[in-house]
This record gives structure tokens, C-alpha cells and sequence, in this order.
């Protein structure tokens, strides 16, 4: 950080407050300690019957390659609003969200992902701006070695095993680094 968002000043140093644990940026003229935070990305894993509902990417990070769709949460906006506002945004898919499904913490980009398993109402979708394409999968159809994220691989893999085991739990997890 070169300037305050605050003042506009340039006297921003990176050291730790009074009474703080950890370095944060300071601006020597106004005062603010700049907290920043991680992100929060929510999402959906839309299903029909005994199919998911992917999005081939337009947008980098990971172009072509499949997600289901998920994105930063707005300010003003629950998870679950954001979860279904991204739906809407990359899949023009109509859901009926059931339950939290999976959260993730990524620590090392300083994400938290939260996913929702939801139904698709209806069958009227397709690509928004930020797809190529949109399908539906059956387990077997899925382009596994083309998933774009190893959040959404997860999430993936979990939904398969509990829809085996005919019952949906609440996962959680952190995804690391790899060395």
C-alpha cells in the first residue's frame, strides 16, 4: 500500500499497532490502521435428478475450464443471496437452495469458500458473461481432469459419495499450499 485510502497520504508504513498481534498497514498522517481481510466466495452446486450443473469459464483465472458457479460476495448481501446471485450471473440458473453444503478456508490467497447444494427449478439456463458454456453432468460425463478449482473438485467428490450414502453433510476443510 503507497497511500491511505483515507487521507490520500503516502506516509504508510507496515508494522504492528499498539496492543495488535500482527503487521498492518498505518498511515502516519490520519491515524488508519488498514485491516485487510480475507475474501468470501460463495457458490452453489446446482442439481437435477442425478445431475450437476457445470460452467465452462470465459474469465481467467482458468479459462476453459469447468467450475460450478460461485464468486466474491457482495457487500449488502447474505451468503446464500450471493450464492444464487452468482447462479444467476454465470448460469442464468433458477435454484432452490437446500443447505449449506461445504466450507473451505484457502489460506494461503486469503479465501473463504462456502458452497450451497441447491435444486435447479427448471431447465431454462445457459451461459452469462463470465461462461462459455453451461452444462448438465452425471457423475461418469464429468471432465474431471478439466475442473478448474480444487475447491470445486472437492465439493464434487463429496456430493457423489453422499448422494451414494443418501445423505448430505456439512463439509469442511483447508486446502494448502502445494509445494
Amino acid at each position: 500500500m503507497k497511500f491511505c485510502s483515507q487521507c490520500g497520504s503516502n506516509a504508510v508504513t507496515f508494522s504492528i499497532p499498539q496492543g495488535d498481534d500482527r503487521p498492518r498497514h498505518l498511515c502516519g498522517n490520519c491515524g488508519t490502521i488498514h485491516y485487510i481481510n480475507p475474501r468470501v466466495i460463495v457458490g452453489v452446486l446446482p442439481y437435477l435428478e442425478d445431475r450437476v450443473l457445470l460452467c465452462k469459464r470465459a474469465i481467467e483465472p482458468r479459462l476453459g475450464l469447468w467450475t460450478l458457479p460461485a464468486g466474491f460476495m457482495e457487500n449488502g448481501e447474505t451468503s446464500e443471496e450471493g450464492a444464487l446471485r452468482e447462479s444467476w450471473e454465470e448460469a442464468r440458473a433458477s435454484i432452490r437452495v437446500d443447505e449449506l453444503y461445504s466450507i473451505y478456508d484457502i489460506p494461503h490467497i486469503n479465501q473463504v469458500y462456502l458452497m450451497y447444494r441447491g435444486e435447479l427449478t427448471d431447465t431454462n439456463f445457459g451461459p452469462g458473461p463470465e461462461s462459455l458454456e453451461v452444462s448438465l453432468f452425471r457423475q461418469e460425463e464429468i471432465p474431471w481432469a478439466e475442473i478448474a478449482f480444487p475447491i470445486m473438485h472437492k465439493t464434487l467428490k463429496h456430493y457423489f459419495n453422499d448422494t451414494e450414502q443418501g445423505q448430505y453433510q456439512l463439509h469442511r476443510g483447508v486446502i494448502s499450499r502445494k509445494l
